[in-house]
């Protein structure tokens, strides 16, 4: 196999080949991948959406042709609901929010051998969307619990909120929040901002930590022990829970065109 598709509702990726590795990120259903090498029942992978590299259970994987990898005209469809149900063989699969199927004909697709019925909703993405379409999308994933590596609705970390909610605005960004905040244009002011920007945070050292998306009214989305809503000044995120600032801001990046 030197290209694969991802056939299981969400395929944890690891820094090494083993069940016990630290899970770095995740694949959703109908995700691409190349192929790098095997070790036994392991491949490390290198995701085609943003390139990020890691181990994945073989069995997560359906082969697929170079042809289908490369393949840009094909329309992609993404799941809209935090649960989607489809069907193949009389047995259920629920995807998560986002993950991806291709050539859809009279609600059914087709996987390897298998014919999936849909039973749910899907869009396709044509372009980018509204900053008021963007913050819809991201409450969504309002009160998912905090998952390292994780980046569905089942469990997500901050920079994989981000990554895949501007995915629905057709925008690739990087998968860590270090590397996502060298995209954008740089704010002056908090006060600045409008919904869909991004706030990146750090710690002591100036490394940068935690990334979240204003919505309105100096608030941010981001993924804290769950994903939720706080506000945010010039000093940082103030927690609500907590009753203190969480969070050090660094800077504010605008990514969608005003």
């Amino acid at each position: 196999m030197n290209f694969g598709i991802c056939k299981v509702s969400i395929s944890p990726v690891r820094a090494e080949a083993n069940d016990r590795s630290e899970m770095v990120t995740q694949l959703l259903f109908g995700e691409k991948v190349e192929v790098l090498k095997t070790k036994k029942n392991w491949i490390k992978i290198k995701a085609d959406f943003d390139a990020y590299e890691g181990w994945v259970d073989e069995k997560h994987l359906q082969p697929i042709e170079e042809s289908a990898f490369f393949d840009t005209e094909t329309p992609c469809y993404y799941t809209t609901e935090p649960f989607n149900l489809i069907v193949a063989n009389n047995e259920p699969t629920t995807l998560p929010l986002g993950a991806e199927i291709r050539n859809i004909s009279n609600n059914t697709f087709q996987l390897g051998e298998d014919t999936y019925e849909l039973y749910c909703e899907t869009k396709q993405v044509e372009g980018l969307i509204s900053r008021e379409e963007l913050i819809l999308l991201a409450k969504n994933y309002l009160n998912v619990p905090y998952l390292w590596g994780g980046k569905s609705n089942f469990g997500i970390d901050c920079s994989g909120l981000v990554q895949q909610v501007y995915k629905f605005a057709k925008i690739h960004l990087p998968r860590d929040a270090k590397d996502q905040a060298q995209k954008g244009e740089m704010l002056g002011f908090v006060e600045e901002a409008l919904p869909g920007d991004l706030a990146f945070f750090d710690n002591d050292e100036g490394q940068i930590i935690h990334v979240g998306i204003i919505i309105k009214n100096q608030h941010i989305l981001h993924a804290h022990g769950k994903v939720r809503i706080d506000p945010i000044d010039s000093t940082g995120i103030f927690n609500t829970d907590m009753q203190k600032y969480s969070h050090k801001l660094r800077f504010i990046k605008r990514i969608l065109p005003e």
